[in-house]
C-alpha cells in the first residue's frame, strides 16, 4: 500500500514538473499577426530585398494591386460587388494568374454595428463573394481559404460613418 501511494505521488510530482516544462517564454512566441516586420537577419522584410519585392511575396502583392487594392469595400448590410470592386479583384486575380502556386486568405469584415453573430454570417458571405468572383476569373478553389472576422479587427476603431465604411471589407491577404 505504501509503494501504491509513493509511486501515485511521484507519477503526480512527475506530470506538474512535465507540464511546467513546456511553457513559452514572451521572447519565444510567435510576433503578433500584421505587426509588419519578419526580419529574420536573411535581408527578407515583408518579401522585399533592399527595398524590391520578392516575386510571388505580399510585399509584391500590395505593390503590384496598388495600396488598397487588397481590399474592397461594401454598402451597409450588403455583399453586393460594384463596377469598382469587381475591377479591384480583376488585379488580384491578374497577379494569382503570374503566380500559381500562392495561396490566399479572403477575409471578411463588418463594422461594429449588428450583433457579434449577424457579423460573422456578414463577413462570410462578403469573403464568399469575392473568392466566387475571383473562381469566376480562374483562380483555384483551392488557392483560397475564407475566413470571416465579422466586427473583430476594425481597420478603423472609431465609431462613424467614415470609419464604419473602411470596415465594412472583405481583404485578400497573401502570406509572408
Amino acid at each position: 500500500m505504501k509503494k501504491t501511494t509513493s509511486l501515485v505521488a511521484l507519477a503526480l510530482a512527475l506530470s506538474l514538473t512535465v507540464g511546467c516544462a513546456n511553457r513559452r517564454t514572451p521572447d519565444q512566441l510567435p510576433p503578433a499577426p500584421g505587426d509588419g516586420t519578419t526580419d529574420d537577419g536573411s535581408g527578407l522584410q515583408d518579401g522585399s530585398v533592399d527595398g524590391v519585392a520578392v516575386p510571388g511575396s505580399r510585399a509584391d502583392f500590395l505593390q503590384t494591386v496598388g495600396q488598397y487594392g487588397d481590399r474592397i469595400l461594401f454598402d451597409l448590410d450588403s455583399y453586393s460587388l460594384d463596377g469598382e470592386d469587381r475591377a479591384t479583384l480583376d488585379g488580384q486575380a491578374a497577379w494569382l494568374a503570374q503566380h500559381p502556386n500562392v495561396r490566399v486568405t479572403i477575409e471578411g469584415h463588418a463594422d461594429e454595428r449588428g450583433t457579434r453573430e449577424y457579423n460573422l454570417a456578414l463577413g462570410d458571405r462578403r469573403a464568399n463573394a469575392a473568392r466566387a468572383y475571383l473562381e469566376s476569373r480562374g483562380v483555384s478553389p483551392g488557392r483560397m481559404q475564407v475566413i470571416s472576422w465579422g466586427k473583430e479587427r476594425p481597420a478603423v476603431p472609431e465609431s462613424n460613418e467614415s470609419a464604419w465604411a473602411q470596415n465594412r471589407r472583405s481583404v485578400t491577404v497573401v502570406p509572408e
